[in-house]
C-alpha cells in the first residue's frame, strides 16, 4: 500500500465500517472474544506459575546440628555453604526456635500437652536452614552437603537400638520423596498451560481469518469493479488491509478493557476469599499480555486480510 493511499485507505475502512456494520461487528466480537481467552489463559498461567512458584520456594534443606558442635565450627560450615552458587542463603536455628516453631505449627490439638510432656527438656536439634536460588537444585545440594566433611564434624548423628550410628546423609531433610512429586507435577502443569495457550492462540487465528475472509468474500463484486476500471493490486487490498487492523485494534482493546475489570476486581475479590493463594499478578507481565495482545491483534488483522485478499486479486 502505497503513502498516497494511506488517506483512502482510512477513508474506506471507515465506510465499510458503516455500510457493512453486521460484518463488522462480527468480527470485531470474533477478535475481542479469541484474544479475551487467550489473554486470559495467558494472565492464568501468571497466576498458576506465581502459586506453582510460591509452593516451590518453601522448599529448603534442613540439616540437624549436634548439640556438642563448636561454634566455630558451625560458623565456619555456614560460611562455607553460603559460598555455593546455588545456595541464596543460610540461616541457623537454635534448638529454642525449633521448638517455637513446632508449637507454632503443628496442627495436631495434642501438640502442647506433646510440649508440657518434655518436662522442660527440648529433643529437637539445632540447625541450619538452606534456602536456594532454583528450588529444583535441592537434591544435588542436599547430597553435596550430605558427603562434606565439614558438615560431618558438627552433623547430629545419633546412635540406633541396635548400635549402628546414622550417617550424616541421614541429617539432611528437605522433604525427599514430595519435593520430586511436586517438582514433577508443576512442570507438567507449566507445559500443559504453555501448550494450551499455543493451542487457543492457533485456533484463534484460523477463526479469525476465516472471518475476515466471509468479510471481504461479501464484497467481491466491489473487487471485481475496482480490477475492470483497471486499479491496482494495492489501491484494492490498502481499505480492506486497514480495515481488518482497526477491527483487530478494536477487538484488542476490549479484550483488554475486559481483561482489566477482571484484574483489578474479580481478583482481588478472590483473594479475599482465597487467602490461602496469591492472586496478584506483576506489573510487567500485566503490560507484557496486553501488548502481546494488541500485537496479536495488527498481525491478525494484516496477514488475515492479506490472505483472504488473495484469491480475489489473482489475474
Amino acid at each position: 500500500m502505497a503513502p498516497s493511499n494511506i488517506g483512502y485507505s482510512i477513508r474506506e475502512a471507515g465506510h465499510h465500517f458503516v455500510r457493512n456494520g453486521s460484518t463488522t461487528f462480527g468480527a470485531v466480537v470474533t477478535i475481542f472474544l479469541s484474544l479475551f481467552i487467550i489473554g486470559l489463559f495467558a494472565m492464568g498461567s501468571v497466576l498458576l506459575d506465581g502459586m506453582v512458584g510460591t509452593v516451590e520456594d518453601q522448599v529448603t534443606i534442613q540439616a540437624f546440628v549436634s548439640d556438642s558442635a563448636s561454634e566455630d565450627d558451625i560458623n565456619a560450615l555456614q560460611t562455607k555453604i553460603e559460598g555455593w552458587d546455588e545456595v541464596e542463603s543460610v540461616t541457623f536455628k537454635t534448638k529454642d526456635e525449633a521448638l517455637a516453631e513446632y508449637r507454632d505449627t503443628m496442627t495436631n490439638k495434642n501438640a502442647p500437652n506433646a510440649v508440657q510432656a518434655l518436662d522442660g527438656k527440648n529433643p529437637i536439634p539445632a540447625s541450619l536452614v538452606i534456602k536456594l536460588h532454583d528450588p529444583q537444585d535441592v537434591e544435588g545440594v542436599a547430597q553435596r552437603l550430605g558427603s562434606d566433611a565439614d558438615f560431618a564434624k558438627v552433623a547430629d548423628i545419633t546412635t540406633n537400638d541396635d548400635g549402628s550410628q546414622t550417617s550424616p546423609a541421614d541429617e539432611i531433610q528437605y522433604g525427599q520423596g514430595t519435593v520430586e512429586r511436586l517438582f514433577t507435577v508443576t512442570n507438567w502443569i507449566r507445559v500443559i498451560t504453555l501448550v494450551l495457550v499455543a493451542l487457543l492462540t492457533f485456533v484463534a487465528f484460523v477463526f479469525i481469518n476465516n472471518t475476515i475472509r466471509l468479510s471481504i468474500s461479501s464484497r467481491r463484486r466491489e473487487i471485481a469493479i475496482q480490477r475492470l476500471v483497471g486499479a491496482s493490486n494495492g489501491f484494492i487490498r490498502g481499505p480492506f488491509i486497514m480495515e481488518g487492523v482497526l477491527q483487530a485494534v478494536i477487538g484488542s482493546a476490549f479484550a483488554i478493557a475486559a481483561l482489566e475489570a477482571i484484574r483489578r476486581f474479580g481478583l482481588p475479590e478472590l483473594a479475599t476469599r482465597m487467602t490461602f493463594l496469591n492472586f496478584s499478578i506483576p506489573l510487567k507481565a500485566t503490560l507484557s499480555t496486553y501488548g502481546l495482545l494488541v500485537g496479536m491483534g495488527l498481525i491478525i488483522g494484516l496477514f488475515g486480510s492479506a490472505i483472504a485478499m488473495r484469491r480475489y486479486l489473482k489475474v
